[in-house]
């Protein structure tokens, strides 16, 4: 057997699944009740479904399509494909058929990977316009014992064939691993496609090596390792949860307990309680509003001991991100808060073993980085693409600056355009996009990635995210509008879910608004507001007045030209399905657009 390169995925994830042995790997659930993968056992899972794949015929270099929602076997598929010298391709779940069918043929996938009937329908619908797939292979077989198709058979059927796999295809896979080179493609991502069709990002064994390791040890208060515990709940065909549940768990070896569902993530979590935690900032939003409800309906008593104990937190944060000194009093007030109030909050999300979470995938607020903090829940913000494996900055344990995105990851490089565009140069940059020269060309030059972000750096080399260079909005008057910046604090408020701001050539600035529809019923009911639906509260005149409040109050602290004059309020929801929000929840401005044109223009007439 040839020696194993560790800047491969397959040769990280040998070496490391044997080192850490019969230690626990994975969890999930199971009738109820949560079942032990151990190292040992993924491994051996891993490698039998390379040796199924090689056994049907797929090939080095073939692309093989998963498409499923987390769990362990989308993890023993994903490295078992990497085993197996191909190249994983992830699909998201909530994609309709017409996106799947892109993606499959885009990438010209060989083999397909699906969870149940829901996913294999959609295949169904364009399947006889992907000849080039030559298997598609089911994990949960549930409802298709009366289903024939020569093409499809179950994954329990694939891992006995490759349990049985002869001696010359065990041969031929270890051929394969000992001759990967870290510059080969080992995934492909496809983005979102909030300003047009999906690209695939491909990246390499190095790409995703060496940022495994760095995330894994940012800073010595942030190492991982065998004894830590994540929840994964993200898509994991998008780079952070890939990160977290894949990547840096082969490195670190740390527990991945994978959730039942999306509707018990809060259940999860609370069983769990993870030492390690990350989420995108409209999960922190969801977790900062829950809290400030649960305050908000103790009684007076618990409420004002509450308030007082946050407020108290958010100026001791203060005064440390300063470099101002904490006086005894306020240590001991601190430490009596964190035995009553902290701690209780925590535990009752399922935080209090938390050491350190993660937020990332889109800006935040820094009054919600604030408020965690303040409850000794301490929360670091990386800032990164696809196109760099999610790893470009991170803000540091011990020196927080709020408003910015930290510090470059030791080994990138970072500096700003004559524009102001974020360039970013390291192993993590991406190899190019997937039959798309023009666009690499356009997106990697001379080494440096362009990211798309505009932004600043401050007197100690923190890097401040302005906006996206293509959602800058300029007004009639030629003012240059960040709205991320004004969007994020209108989305502190408890009542307002989301917010798109628009006002691109257009007089003054205005926002479409999204409610927060469990804090407005709560208001609804206390106010004794009669509605019926999402849409009765926002044609409702007092719902109106409050949320008007809500933005004067952000109005106060924007200058002029950034304040809000008017706005609306969406009669739905955003939906994924809809083509409102990518999986990671950004809002795709323009289907937003598009969708609410003349609602649009009613705010400027």
């Amino acid at each position: 057997m040839s020696e194993l390169n560790l800047n491969t995925i397959p040769g990280l994830f040998l070496n490391n699944a044997g080192k850490f042995g019969d230690t626990i790997a994975i969890r999930h659930k199971s009738f109820g009740l949560w079942k032990d993968v151990t190292w040992h056992e993924y491994k051996d899972a891993a490698l039998t479904v390379a040796n199924g794949l090689l056994s049907l015929g797929i090939e080095k270099g073939d692309f093989v399509g998963v498409i499923g929602e987390n769990c362990p076997e989308w993890l023993y598929i994903d490295i078992g494909t990497q085993l197996a010298g191909a190249i994983t391709v992830g699909i998201y779940t909530t994609n309709a058929a017409a996106q799947c069918q892109y993606v499959v043929n885009h990438a010209g996938c060989s083999c397909l990977f699906l969870e149940n009937e829901e996913q294999l329908d959609k295949w169904l619908q364009f399947k006889d316009t992907s000849p080039q797939v030559k298997k598609v292979i089911v994990w949960d077989w549930k409802g298709l014992d009366d289903f024939n198709d020569d093409r499809v058979i179950s994954l329990k059927k694939l891992m006995k064939t490759g349990e049985k796999a002869s001696p010359k295809i065990v041969e031929k896979g270890e051929k394969i691993r000992g001759g990967l080179k870290e510059d080969e493609t080992a995934i492909l991502i496809y983005t979102s496609g909030t300003t047009g069709p999906p690209k695939g990002v491909m990246l390499t064994h190095k790409n995703l090596t060496w940022s495994a390791r760095a995330i894994s040890g940012i800073q010595k208060e942030t190492e991982v390792g065998p004894k830590d515990e994540v929840l994964s709940f993200l898509p994991l065909c998008h780079i952070f949860e890939r990160m977290f549940s894949v990547l840096a768990h082969i490195q670190s070896g740390y527990v991945v307990n994978f959730i039942e569902g999306p509707q018990t993530v809060a259940e999860n979590l609370r069983e769990i309680s993870p030492t390690i935690g990350y989420a995108v900032p409209r999960i922190w939003e969801k977790y900062h509003a829950k809290i400030n409800l649960a305050i908000d309906e103790a009684t007076w008593v618990k409420r004002w001991f509450a308030r007082h104990a946050i407020n108290h937190g958010q100026k001791v944060i203060q005064h440390l991100i300063a470099g101002n000194n904490v006086t005894p009093m306020d240590k001991l007030q601190r430490w009596v808060f964190e035995k009553t109030v902290y701690w209780q909050i925590r535990k009752h999300l399922g935080m209090e073993r938390m050491r350190y979470a993660f937020s990332g995938a889109a800006p935040i607020a820094p009054d919600i980085l604030l408020f965690f903090n303040a409850i000794g829940l301490n929360i670091i913000e990386g800032y990164g693409q696809t196109e760099s494996c999610a790893v470009t900055s991170s803000t540091r344990y011990r020196t927080l600056r709020f408003g910015t995105v930290g510090l470059p990851i030791p080994g990138v490089e970072v500096k700003l355009s004559d524009e102001g565009e974020i360039l970013v140069k390291g192993p993590c940059v991406f190899k190019g996009y997937f039959k798309n020269e023009e666009a690499t060309r356009n997106t990697i030059k001379d080494g440096w990635l362009y990211t798309g972000d505009i932004g600043e750096m401050d007197e100690t080399n923190h890097i401040i995210i302005t906006d996206r260079k293509k959602d800058i909005i300029i007004t009639a008057g030629g003012k240059n509008i960040a709205p991320q910046y004004i969007e994020n604090k209108l989305k502190c408020s408890a009542y307002i879910n989301d917010a798109i701001v628009i006002g691109e050539k257009r007089k003054f600035v205005a926002a479409l608004i999204v409610l927060d529809e469990e804090h407005i019923s709560k208001y609804a009911r206390d106010n004794k507001v009669v509605y019926q639906t999402y849409a009765d509260l926002a044609e409702n005149a007092q719902i109106n007045e409050l949320i008007h409040k809500e933005v004067d109050t952000v109005n106060k602290g924007l200058s002029r030209v950034e304040s809000v004059r008017k706005f609306a309020i969406l009669p739905r929801r955003l939906y994924q399905e809809d083509g409102d929000v990518t999986p990671t929840m950004k809002v795709k401005r323009n289907a937003i657009a598009n969708n609410y044109k003349q609602l649009i223009e009613s705010m400027y007439h």
